[in-house]
């Protein structure tokens, strides 16, 4: 009985030695029900006419938040989680104004928005950390927005669950005090050193990223994809420092998502009749996600892909094909983000970039 606790906190305490990251997955996991809840309560709720539910757009916006964030001190880490939940509902305000437009440019028109997301998280993580969570928020916001399909009768929406997300994501920050010391993941660290007269790494970056969403824009207007949006989350995400990153993220993700979705597709049937359970395992996924995404991006893709199965289904969503179509277009955004760092403009390995 007492072995596989053993083996367990063995496992803890080399992926996690001085249970930092433990504690800031249950940070980001508490921001997320924090919110979640505010956002269902009835004399907030009530007041704001919107086609997305308010719990889970706060929820999102202080999850992600949470995770972005990578500040030592408590000031500092309230002040960048405030930034992020506002850069988040900016940018589901962009894709609200700039998609209203490209709705009669067939059904893959306003994904085009997505476009110019994909490359502000490359772009802007010449500006430090809290640049690199910028440009990820804003892409998130305009990801979700465009999930939720949101218009300009939700933007009052968009404005209180920024305000619920910064509240949902900031207490729990100030309770964790000093426990955390950070450690800056991979998919927000700068690129490589810039060269003298010529354009930055992070642009290169950025265009790389946006080139491959928007090959999968134009493969959804010509061929349809069921889940495109997927498709283009992963190229961006996989797009790191150089083209020997890139390729290392894609194998890796890969990786995760082919153990991740499987396992979470086993546990459709507990997802039905135990929801309460299978909201126990996504949160405890989520821990896992933030121990090992620093160093681990295989697990953490793993986790992440389990936790999006189960909550999909424990939220109502059962179909095997939508579910196994997110799945394998995850791995063909992948695919074409690692063609995209090493055809375009392709950035040379650096101790910046690994």
């Amino acid at each position: 009985m007492l072995r596989p606790v053993a083996v367990v906190d063995r496992w803890l305490a080399r992926v996690d030695p001085g249970t930092h990251r433990r504690i800031k997955g249950l940070r980001l996991v508490t921001a997320y029900g924090i919110a979640a809840a505010l956002g269902t309560l009835q004399d907030i709720a009530h007041s704001v006419p919107s086609s997305i539910s308010l719990g889970f757009l706060a929820g999102s916006f202080a999850l992600w938040a949470s995770v972005s964030e990578g500040r030592t001190k408590r000031a500092e880490s309230s002040r960048d989680l405030t930034l992020l939940c506002f850069a988040a509902a900016l940018g589901a305000v962009l894709f609200v104004v700039l998609s209203g437009p490209l709705q009669h440019a067939g059904r893959a028109g306003p994904e085009l928005v997505l476009v110019t997301g994909a490359f502000l998280v490359g772009y802007l993580k010449r500006f430090g950390i809290l640049g690199a969570g910028t440009g990820s928020q804003i892409y998130i916001g305009e990801l979700l927005a465009y999930g939720a399909h949101l218009t300009t009768a939700d933007l009052r929406a968009i404005g209180i669950a920024a305000l619920i997300a910064t509240l949902a994501s900031v207490v729990p920050r100030m309770l964790s005090g000093p426990a955390e010391r950070p450690v800056i993941a991979a998919a927000l660290s700068a690129g490589p050193e810039p060269t003298p007269g010529k354009c930055s790494p992070e642009f290169f970056m950025g265009l790389q990223a946006a080139i491959g969403s928007l090959v999968i824009v134009l493969l959804n207007g010509i061929i349809g994809l069921e889940e495109s949006a997927w498709a283009i989350t992963a190229c961006t995400y996989v797009v790191a420092g150089s083209a020997t990153g890139t390729m290392q993220r894609v194998r890796r993700r890969i990786i995760g998502t082919l153990i991740g979705v499987p396992i979470g597709l086993a546990c459709l049937p507990l997802a039905e009749h135990t929801p309460l359970l299978i909201w126990a395992a996504a949160a405890l996924a989520m821990i896992i996600y933030a121990m090992a995404l620093p160093e681990r991006y295989d697990i953490a893709c793993g986790a992440f892909a389990f936790t999006l199965i189960v909550t999909l289904a424990a939220s109502g969503m059962h179909s095997i094909p939508v579910l196994a179509a997110r799945a394998w277009e995850t791995l063909l955004g992948g695919t074409l983000g690692l063609a995209a760092a090493m055809l375009i403009f392709p950035l040379r390995s650096s101790d910046r970039s690994k």
